[in-house]
This record gives structure tokens, C-alpha cells and sequence, in this order.
């Protein structure tokens, strides 16, 4: 499902802050090389990104989900001059290109690569984290928000994506469909949380803005 025609989102790209040089060649390089180029975050998502984490100007960054890196790059925009991001993907074929665009960046040293599945490796982290974005597997979005919730504080907040995972969401459930189910609940879970002040933003494929009480 298309939220919004191609021309309308051209415009909204076109009026939003200029994607920057490294981004574009990571783009490029993405669609040439790596399979299921459309993971890819884009130009007006990551913008909202980088914003989003500017504004909320984080020490500590979590990112479940790495691709090819463009998300983390975004986020990292935000960082203070002594955070770090700390980015989990379970594909080790992607871990040379990610850290090749993370040391063209200016923020290379600040961002640690985990290979591994997330729910094995967040509760090894013993850090607080300002800001989290969750973009992996969607089965196992609730798991994820347990896992991270323990390691955040009054005031941090979770970015989740793909929560209308285009448009099924608001169609006739296939009982077959596991990760329409599964997001369902989640989207439930967080609107309903007792920790979290939560609302789904409308962006490209869905994107959920948490923040802890």
C-alpha cells in the first residue's frame, strides 16, 4: 500500500534538508550491491532521523537493525562529542560496507558494530540509552521492547519502524500472517503501555515515537 502518491513524497524530500553527499553514495552503493534495497531508511525518513536526534541530542544510542548503515549515520548526527551508537545486525555479510561509510563519516569512532542476534546482546550492554530505534526482525518486535526497556530512564525514547507495515495493518488479517499479527499487539501494547507516552506518526512505512515516563 502507497500512503502518499510518488509525487507527493518527491515533495516532501524536495522540502526537507538535502540528504547529505555520504548518504547519496550509500544509497547508490545499497541499490547496486545488496538485496531488498527498499530497507533502505531514504532521504525524507532519515532526515526525520537525524532531527529527531538532534532535538533529543543523546549520549547513548541503540539501533536494532543496522542494513547497510544509513539509519545509524542519520542518528549519529545527533550524538554529543563523547556519545556512542551502538548498532546490532545479525547479517555479518554487511559488516565491512557498514563500517567502510561509518569511517568516511565524521563519527566513525563513536560507532560500535554487535554481529549477533539483539535479544543475545542487548542485556550484555550495561549502558542507559537516551535514544533506541528498532528496524529488525518484526516477529520479534515485542521481545526487543522487554529487552530494551531496562535500559532506559525517564525521558529516553524508542523509535519503532515498520509499525504499519504497509498498510496490512488496517486489512483483513491472513491468520497465516505472523508479522501482522505480531505488530498488531505491539502497536496495541505501546499506545496502551504504562511506562510510555506513545503516537504513530504516519512516516513512510509507519514510525512509532515512544518516550519513557
Amino acid at each position: 500500500m502507497h500512503f502518499l502518491s510518488p509525487v507527493l513524497e518527491a515533495y516532501l524530500a524536495d522540502n526537507s534538508q538535502e540528504e547529505p553527499t555520504l548518504l547519496q553514495e550509500l544509497t547508490r552503493e545499497t541499490h547496486l550491491k545488496v538485496i531488498q534495497p527498499r530497507m533502505l531508511t531514504g532521504h525524507f525518513q532519515g532526515r526525520v532521523l537525524s532531527l529527531l536526534s538532534k532535538i533529543i541530542n543523546p549520549k547513548y544510542i541503540l539501533e536494532i537493525g543496522t542494513y547497510t548503515g544509513y539509519s545509524a549515520l542519520c542518528l549519529a548526527e545527533g550524538l554529543q562529542k563523547d556519545g556512542e551508537l551502538h548498532t546490532i545486525d545479525v547479517n555479518a555479510e554487511l559488516e565491512g560496507m557498514q563500517r567502510r561509510y561509518f569511517d568516511k563519516s565524521d563519527y566513525g569512532p563513536q560507532l560500535i558494530q554487535h554481529i549477533g542476534n539483539a535479544l543475545d546482546i542487548i542485556p550484555t550492554l550495561d549502558i542507559t540509552f537516551d535514544l533506541i530505534f528498532i528496524d529488525a526482525e518484526k516477529k520479534q518486535y515485542d521481545a526487543y521492547l522487554e529487552k530494551v526497556l531496562p535500559k532506559t530512564r525517564s525521558g529516553s525514547v524508542i523509535l519503532s519502524d515498520n509499525v504499519l507495515w504497509s498498510g496490512k495493518v488496517v486489512e483483513p488479517l491472513d491468520p497465516k500472517d505472523k508479522a501482522t499479527k505480531v505488530l498488531l499487539a505491539y502497536n496495541k501494547k505501546l499506545s496502551n503501555h504504562p511506562l510510555l507516552e506513545t503516537v504513530l506518526l504516519p512516516i513512510r512505512d509507519g514510525l512509532t515515537l515512544s518516550r519513557v515516563k
